[in-house]
């Protein structure tokens, strides 16, 4: 298969190492409006040639847009048009309506498979990919009855491929899902960030201090802003809501703590800990697929 992937950052290079590995590209080629990008994918071997968009589109059998959702809404139309018209076209955006309805009346839609893989790190560019990024993961597939059935299957044997969990569901629920499960804990973790450095004006404090627990969650705030603006701008909606949910449990946690007893402090952390179960049985889905 001629696989070509748009946007070769983290998701996208990972994307390509991760066809390449599984032996299911004959030939993948690259596009990206940055020219080391383009440059360090070909050195890394993770495309076998980074080409201008018309060019890479010629032939390709797999089209996959992994580019930030704001650039998505704006190219994907271009590529629908442009493509082969045998060309199957997914994208890995981490919002989905308004990028499904960029090409609601387009006379190739059929073509388009709406998907996200819910996977990702912290890191960005082709040097940061992870040929393993995406096993044992979600990915997301909405719109599945607006598809061609081939494209659909072209699509999602792509992600069993990847050794994927399939899921489908419309793009509002998604987009009510990630606010949720991903995009509520990066804004926590970037304003974590923020608050941390605004206190602590010596960074050789935080280092000293800093374990486990405040890599882990602040972790996220690394995440470029070029990605999560477009997305929050996106989804927001859903974020807020997502949001003003948060700090109400976070007014109760604090509530407690004005408390003489702690009985309502433990009370809420052992609630917490229900996530623990929630997340075993998700682990345990994943070593499933």
């Amino acid at each position: 298969m001629e696989v070509t992937v748009i946007g070769l950052g983290l998701i996208g290079g990972s994307l390509c190492a991760a066809v390449r590995e599984c032996g299911l590209a004959k030939r993948i080629r690259g596009v990206d409006s940055s020219p080391l990008h383009r440059a360090q994918a070909v050195e890394l071997g993770l495309v076998d040639a980074a080409l201008p968009l018309e060019e890479a589109l010629a032939g390709a059998d797999l089209v996959v847009l992994a580019i930030p959702v704001n650039a998505l809404i704006e190219l994907l139309p271009r590529v629908l048009t442009q493509a082969d018209p045998s060309s199957t076209v997914t994208d890995m955006g981490s919002t989905k309506e308004l990028i499904c309805r960029a090409v609601e009346g387009h006379p190739q839609r059929r073509r388009y498979v709406p998907s996200h893989p819910m996977s990702g790190t912290e890191n960005s560019g082709p040097t940061a990919f992870v040929p393993t990024l995406f096993a044992r993961k979600t990915a997301v597939i909405c719109e599945k009855e607006l598809c061609e059935p081939f494209h659909l299957e072209r699509v999602e044997g792509l992600y069993r491929a990847l050794k994927m969990r399939l899921v489908h569901m419309s793009p509002k629920e998604h987009d009510l899902h990630a606010a949720y499960v991903s995009h509520l804990s990066h804004v926590i973790s970037f304003v974590l960030a923020n608050t941390v450095l605004e206190k602590e004006q010596d960074v050789n404090t935080i280092f000293d201090l800093a374990g486990g627990g405040f890599e882990s969650t602040v972790r996220l705030a690394k995440s470029t802003p070029t990605m999560w603006t477009p997305i929050f701008e996106q989804n927001r909606t859903h974020v807020l809501n997502a949001l003003d949910s948060y700090l109400d449990h976070l007014r109760a946690f604090r509530d407690s703590l004005t408390q003489p007893s702690t009985d309502e402090n433990f009370r809420l952390i052992e609630n917490a800990n229900r996530i623990r179960r929630a997340l075993e049985s998700m682990a345990t889905r994943g070593t499933k697929t």
